[in-house]
């Protein structure tokens, strides 16, 4: 199972948890999910989120 697969299905579980609390919660986990599968794909380098950082250039 890929590290974004991973990071997703994590994010989804605490949906489920999320969602005995409300609908707000359960909004929250869906996000949680999708910045858990972005941080996954970071991590395989199928995405750059450096580049979403403005940052210092290496000069």
């Amino acid at each position: 199972m890929s590290s974004s697969t991973t990071g997703l299905i994590a994010g989804l579980l605490l949906a489920l948890i999320g969602a005995v609390a409300g609908f707000g919660w359960l909004l929250l986990g869906v996000l949680l999910g999708g910045v858990g599968y972005l941080l996954g794909a970071h991590l395989e380098g199928r995405v750059d989120l450096a580049a979403l950082v403005p940052g210092r250039g290496r000069g």
